[in-house]
């Protein structure tokens, strides 16, 4: 299926939040469901593209801070994986961050491999990880402080220092190591 590229409009957020949703079941960030597409505060770059019967097959967010632009989001719908979507999408982007004054591009990622894959193979490199860690209803709340009158927490989501990888391996059943991948403009 043929697709085209280009700006994201309002009128695309329910195709976008349905590609985002589905594109990040799959992975490690199959929580990272939003009611609503992110509003930048900054200068962004946002692009879809669009499949011949209209969906939206994927999208991109690159958010830009002076020189130093993220993306905030990269997603292809499952049924367009493997079209050379998100390289296009990665194509069409690259010039405007650049007219906006990016100097760099840099984006964050899991263990995935196909997403790993696919930033190294598109001229980015790794610069730096550390863990994600989750802590689940039924896993202990030793060690943690919470304010007078409150429970210890249910669930939380944290950050860890990569040294201490095995130590958050064994005490909780999901820790991710998360990449920030770095790309010279």
């Amino acid at each position: 299926m043929a697709f085209s590229v280009r700006p994201y409009l309002p009128a695309d957020e329910p195709g976008w939040l349905r590609c985002r949703t589905l594109s990040f079941l799959g992975t490690q960030y199959y929580d990272d469901v939003k009611p609503h597409r992110t509003a930048f505060d900054l200068p962004a770059v946002s692009m879809v593209a669009v499949a011949d019967d209209g969906t939206i097959a994927g999208l991109i967010d690159v958010e830009i801070d002076g020189g130093a632009a993220t993306i905030d989001t990269v997603a292809v719908h499952p049924d367009h994986s493997r079209q050379g979507i998100a390289t296009a999408l990665l194509d069409a982007a690259l010039p405007q961050a650049r007219k906006a004054g990016a100097t760099t591009l840099d984006a964050w990622t899991r263990e995935d491999e196909a997403a790993n894959a696919w930033y190294l193979g598109s001229g980015f490199v790794e610069n730096f990880r550390y863990l994600h860690v989750y802590k689940n209803g039924d896993e202990p709340v030793e060690g943690f402080t919470t304010p007078d009158g409150l429970s210890g927490p249910v669930i939380a989501f944290l950050h860890a220092d990569i040294a201490r990888e095995a130590e958050m391996r064994a005490r909780f059943a999901r820790v991710h190591v998360c990449r920030q991948y770095l790309r010279r403009l």
